[in-house]
């Protein structure tokens, strides 16, 4: 599907990376950023683009460092969650925001929950798509041995180069699978796919993608204070690979936090229920 009007498109050179953005909306509107997650980049986020920038809001949807057309570095560490939280916030300041509100799915809602975290005097409002706090996950898996059921396939990620064969692999079959078959039917369709094919083809791209999965490994400090920016998370119940349990876990985080339940939602909630999931972040963001 395309976008009813395409964002601009820019390179963002930061400290040690370049960001490729795509950005809509007022340019004196609240800054918005969009983080996406595995195995998405910014078009993951065209059903939100136009319905925040129509409501006023500066949006800003990064291709997070390692996916599309942004730097893949090849250090595991360059994707260390410090690191990949420090890229928002350079961002933000490209665009001039001291303060900034954000929403993060999948991998982008643990970078967004660590930000929020870490630097709670940037992030004004959060919103948490189907992404566990990142203190949460393994105390959770501990007690809940069907999430390590689950989540298997991070595992599998932190062999060296054979996984990036296997997803190369016929044209890219099983991540194209793994989309088809976690999502309700129809929600990527053939011309969606062909977007993501290309995005996962662009020279060391996969290895990128993974090594977020890889970076989990390296040691990181846990943040034990709460987030204290107001915090929405919207979950979608039908996720196949992250329990809803771990949207209740993270609620208790959060000085000022609440969730919305999509019971028919998948991990794709964003992709699925796009007039739900906008009308939920448009009314929070606007408070």
């Amino acid at each position: 599907m395309a976008l009813r009007n395409e964002p601009d498109f820019s390179r963002i050179r930061l400290q040690d990376v370049t960001l490729h953005v795509a950005s809509a909306g007022p340019h004196d509107g609240p800054l918005v950023i969009l983080l996406h997650g595995f195995p998405e980049f910014w078009f993951g986020w065209r059903h939100q683009i136009d319905a925040l920038a129509a409501a006023g809001f500066r949006v800003v949807a990064p291709d997070q460092r390692g996916y599309n057309l942004s730097s893949k570095p090849q250090d595991i560490g360059a994707y260390h969650l410090d690191r990949t939280a420090d890229d928002v916030l350079a961002l933000a300041d490209s665009f001039n925001a001291e303060a900034f509100q954000v929403v993060g799915h999948d991998w982008g809602g643990l970078v967004a929950w660590r930000l929020a975290a870490r630097s709670p005097e940037r992030v004004r409002r959060l919103v948490i798509l189907n992404a566990p706090h990142p203190d949460v996950f393994a105390p959770y898996a501990r007690r809940h041995p069907s999430q390590v059921l689950r989540s298997t396939y991070v595992g599998a990620f932190q062999v060296p180069w054979l996984p990036e064969a296997g997803l190369r692999a016929a044209d890219y079959l099983a991540l194209r699978q793994a989309l088809r078959l976690s999502s309700r039917p129809g929600t990527f369709g053939v011309a969606e796919l062909a977007r993501y094919r290309e995005a996962w083809a662009q020279p060391g791209a996969l290895t990128g993608m993974l090594n977020w999965y890889r970076a989990l490994r390296l040691k990181r400090r846990a943040e034990p204070e709460p987030v204290r920016a107001p915090t929405l998370i919207v979950w979608g119940k039908k996720d196949t690979a992250l329990g809803s349990g771990l949207a209740t876990e993270s609620l208790k985080l959060c000085e000022h936090g609440e969730i919305v339940w999509l019971p028919e939602a998948t991990h794709w909630l964003h992709h699925e229920e796009p007039a739900q999931v906008n009308s939920a972040v448009k009314s929070f963001l606007a408070q």
